[in-house]
C-alpha cells in the first residue's frame, strides 16, 4: 500500500480493516495453543489422531488461531492453512506428536505464515 499523509484516507483504510476483522470474528474459529512454537519456530498442525482424520482434516472452523505466547497469535483461514501444510506431507516435517505421540501433524514453520503469495 502506498504511503499517504491524509488522515481521512488513513481512517477509511483503518475502518475497512476493522470491518473485515469484525466479519472474521463472526465466523467459526478454532483456537490452538502451541506451547513450544516460539522455541522451535514451528507450529504443530494435527491432521490425524489414533489413525483417524482429525484436527485440520475434520475441523468445521473457517479460521484457525494459534496462540504463540500470552501476547502473540496468528490467525489464518483454514483453506490457506491446508495449502501451507500440503507441501510438507511426506517430508521430515510430517511427524508424530500430540499426547503420547498418537497424532500425526505437520511442523509448519512460523515463517510460512508471513510469506505473501
Amino acid at each position: 500500500m502506498k504511503h499517504n499523509n491524509d488522515f481521512r484516507f488513513d481512517l477509511q483504510v483503518g475502518q475497512t480493516y476493522e470491518n473485515q476483522l469484525a466479519e472474521l470474528l463472526q465466523k467459526k474459529i478454532e483456537v490452538k495453543r502451541d506451547f513450544r512454537a516460539i522455541e522451535t519456530g514451528n507450529i504443530f498442525v494435527e491432521y490425524q489422531s489414533q489413525n483417524k482424520p482429525s484436527g485440520l482434516a475434520t475441523s468445521e472452523a473457517h479460521y484457525w488461531v494459534y496462540w504463540l505466547s500470552e501476547k502473540h497469535f496468528i490467525t489464518i483461514e483454514k483453506n490457506e492453512l491446508k495449502n501451507l501444510c500440503r507441501k510438507y506431507l511426506g517430508t521430515k516435517n510430517d511427524v508424530l506428536g500430540g499426547d503420547n505421540n498418537t497424532s500425526k501433524g505437520i511442523l509448519l514453520p512460523i515463517i510460512d505464515f508471513l510469506k505473501i503469495n
